[in-house]
């Protein structure tokens, strides 16, 4: 393999199933055109919502992450679709917010996000589009009617279970990078080492009527008997970038600070694979055999996702979700 891991790095994955690599972005030059863009989207969102009535106040003088608690907890929403560049499993609408803007793309194609996973995959590398933005409230400004905390953590999983069967052999690499300081008091990642050379653990959906998990957060869940390793947790700064085998069980931790802890999650994989979200847009991002294949267009990535919104709104794909609320194992 070719690639910028050294040897040790790569012993060191294949044995733990992660790998933080310090320092791989630079946040002036690679974070801050995606921080400047995510401000302009809140800020015409804020616009919008105090044009409605839904907040009081626009908040224009606050910075990004005290202007996004205050109208999160204003609102009572869940903001982050406004954000994503990826659309929901499920539900999804020929108006559903999705932003796929240049600054995203360029962090899809860094060359140094994808010197690390040519290391790991080889040099023929397909953007797979299960991809997000996560943001995370700090949750004591964000409390219900009755003054209760949501709890915004998610649940353990491992991300070769939120996709299709077809793709359980895919030898995808999930890249997992803040976009300032992830701590234990703000959220940060606890992962599992050495579950990944195991199977697919079972993940259970939540029995709740309005699909929230035991603690408020929606999603699959490993149930505990399954996790018994003792778990690792991975602060990180502004730059860092960890790498997670697919089969890695991993889990964020709650948000106990006074502001937003802000993270992209994308996934990589070997070209011509199967992806597990065929319906929705990856790319070839790097190909040593085919340079002409590499989509190097931001707009025209941003158009193939808008025109996956029109095609799954009208048409909606299977369930992704491979476990039911009355499994065995879930009971």
């Amino acid at each position: 393999m070719t690639g910028s891991l050294t040897s040790e790095q790569v012993d060191q994955f294949h044995r733990e199933g992660f790998l933080v690599l310090p320092g791989v972005l630079d946040p002036a030059k690679d974070l801050a055109p995606v921080i400047t863009e995510y401000e302009g989207i809140l800020d015409g969102l804020a616009t919008q919502l105090h044009a409605s009535g839904d907040i009081a106040d626009p908040y224009a003088d606050l910075p990004f992450s005290e202007r996004l608690t205050t109208i999160s907890a204003e609102t009572g929403k869940d903001l982050t679709q406004h954000f994503d560049f990826s659309l929901p499993q499920k539900a999804t609408r020929a108006d559903t917010p999705i932003w796929n803007g240049p600054g995203v793309f360029s962090l899809l194609r860094h060359e140094g996000v994808l010197d690390a996973v040519e290391s790991l995959i080889g040099p023929e590398i397909y953007a797979n589009p299960v991809q997000h933005v996560r943001l995370k409230p700090p949750e004591q400004r964000i409390v219900d009617a009755d003054g209760v905390e949501p709890d915004k953590s998610t649940p353990w999983h491992q991300d070769n279970a939120v996709v299709t069967a077809d793709a359980d052999e895919t030898e995808t690499i999930t890249v997992w990078l803040p976009l300032g300081p992830a701590t234990a008091e703000n959220g940060c990642l606890e992962v599992e080492p050495g579950l990944h050379h195991g199977p697919i653990l079972p993940h259970c959906p939540q029995a709740s009527p309005v699909g929230l998990r035991e603690g408020g957060s929606p999603g699959l869940r490993i149930p505990s008997a399954h996790l018994d390793h003792p778990r690792v947790t991975l602060e990180m700064a502004a730059g860092d970038v960890l790498l997670m085998h697919r089969r890695t069980p991993h889990h964020s931790l709650r948000n106990r600070s006074d502001s937003v802890r802000w993270s992209f999650d994308l996934r990589f994989q070997p070209t011509g694979q199967p992806s597990g979200r065929s319906v929705f847009p990856g790319f070839v991002a790097r190909s040593v055999a085919d340079p002409d294949t590499e989509l190097r267009d931001a707009d025209e990535w941003a158009r193939l996702w808008l025109e996956a919104r029109d095609r799954v709104s009208r048409h909606k794909p299977s369930d992704f979700n491979r476990w039911k609320v009355d499994d065995e194992m879930c009971a």
